[in-house]
């Protein structure tokens, strides 16, 4: 199969990547940073392509799938996973904060799906997975704009999943909380700077909000994601994979 995974240059990106390429699928990789890519695929057992693109450009998206069309066939497996978190309470968080969590949370995965799932249903098969947040199923305090795309992007998943059901074509999310990546890191160096705390004790308060008492792994994350490439019948969903602080 042909799979292309969004931000895996990276955290989730990249232990997606690789698991994708274990199980036999030939893999490209976008993010904007090449030379990062070009490391991963020195990592990966089986064949990867790297793109570079920056997801937050429209025409960008269209060359990445245009690239991979060309040099391999149509996308079969989507993972999008491209995304960024910011922290300020509402009321100070700005325009241009807000829309910026909207472009790169919502709109570009909506992007991404709008021009792959054409060529998923007329072939009768294909596997979308979206990287979500735990944050998408409830609110927490000083992440409004984070939170409100994540909730956006599982509407927008559970719409598309609806669409595609008949036609051999499953669109998942998967919702992590927090997972031990350099995002996990920028929110406890946010946490440590808002609060006067040191960042072990940040960390600390991220990995006490989970029952399993610890940071969630990037491979467990891909593990949801191969689930939701391998099982026909998981569509729609949005498997959280936070060691049970939010219970469905």
């Amino acid at each position: 199969m042909i799979a292309l995974v969004t931000g895996a240059s990276k955290g989730i990106g990249e232990a997606c990547a690789l698991a994708l390429s274990k199980a036999g699928h030939r893999v490209a990789l976008a993010s904007r940073d090449a030379d990062a890519l070009q490391a991963v695929a020195e990592t990966l057992p089986g064949e990867s392509l790297v793109v570079p693109t920056d997801v937050l450009d429209p025409a960008a998206i269209e060359r990445a799938f245009a690239r991979v069309e060309k040099e391999w066939g149509p996308v079969e497996i989507l993972v999008v996973n491209a995304g960024a978190s910011m922290s300020a309470p509402l009321v100070k968080t700005s325009d241009e904060d807000w829309q910026r969590m909207l472009d790169l949370n919502l709109t570009a995965p909506f992007r991404c799906l709008r021009r792959a799932l054409p060529a998923m249903t007329a072939a009768g098969f294909g596997r979308v997975v979206v990287i979500a947040s735990v944050a998408g199923k409830t609110g927490s305090a000083r992440i409004a704009a984070y939170t409100a795309s994540k909730h956006g992007v599982l509407g927008l998943v559970r719409t598309a999943a609806m669409e595609v059901a008949k036609s051999g074509v499953t669109v998942n999310a998967v919702c992590p909380g927090y997972v031990d990546t350099p995002m996990t890191d920028e929110s406890v160096a946010n946490i440590a700077t808002g609060t006067g705390r040191s960042e072990e004790q940040a960390r600390a308060i991220l990995e006490g909000m989970q029952p399993i008492g610890r940071l969630v792994t990037i491979e467990e994350v891909a593990s949801a994601v191969m689930l939701c490439i391998d099982n026909a019948a998981v569509n729609g969903q949005g498997i959280n994979v936070d060691g049970g602080a939010v219970q469905s």
